[in-house]
């Protein structure tokens, strides 16, 4: 990995041929990369920003004009910010808040199962549906770490997408056998929380 230091210490020439270098390999790496499909991106890890970095990814497709869904699967109980927001592209978007909170809530099991499961056929709906470039499933991994869902039967569902159709699944604990399908893999880690280092609570505008 390049540091700081070795391209301070270069000369402005020397950092501009090393540059121009970079430029030609970068270059040469786009023509290669011709391929196109549709993206299985899987958001994990114990770190905050898993939904967030998702939802860029929703703004961004409907900047395109693409159509768009997002299922949530364990959120649901409260009204997200997010959905207020995304009521502008009403006419692009579809927004279900599935869930029922959490499950310390909830505190129900086969209630909790229930409601993943049918969460999930409506998610089916718009995995089969091409006219969806992009559906967002979020926390669906945490239903699959729970057993609420079965990875075999998300991995069956999404091998009924059309080619060109990007499925996000986001939230902790993703399961190997989903890691192993993804085209994109990414781990939050945890570095430091507010709520656990300082006892500071949610806040609107950070996590809702």
């Amino acid at each position: 990995m390049e540091t700081n230091t070795e391209t301070t210490s270069l000369t402005a020439e020397q950092y501009k041929q090393k540059m121009q270098r970079r430029q030609e390999v970068q270059a040469q790496r786009i023509a290669k990369a011709d391929n196109k499909k549709g993206l299985i991106i899987v958001n994990t890890g114990n770190g905050k920003g898993k939904t967030t970095a998702a939802l860029g990814m929703v703004v961004r497709s409907l900047g395109h004009g693409y159509r768009v869904a997002i299922v949530q699967f364990i959120k649901g109980a409260w009204e997200p910010a997010e959905k207020a927001v995304f009521q502008m592209w009403e006419k692009q978007l579809e927004f279900h808040a599935m869930g029922e909170g959490f499950t310390w809530d909830t505190q129900d099991r086969d209630r909790d199962i229930a409601t993943a499961q049918k969460a999930w056929e409506k998610a089916l709906t718009f995995i089969c549906n091409p006219e969806f470039k992009l559906v967002l499933l979020d926390e669906v991994n945490v239903a699959l770490k729970l057993g609420y869902l079965q990875v075999e039967q998300v991995l069956a569902g999404l091998d009924r997408k059309p080619e060109e159709t990007h499925v996000i699944l986001t939230g902790r604990g993703a399961p190997a056998q989903l890691l192993d399908r993804a085209d994109l893999a990414t781990e939050m880690t945890l570095i430091k929380h507010p709520f656990r280092e300082q006892g500071i609570k949610a806040q609107p505008g950070i996590e809702y």
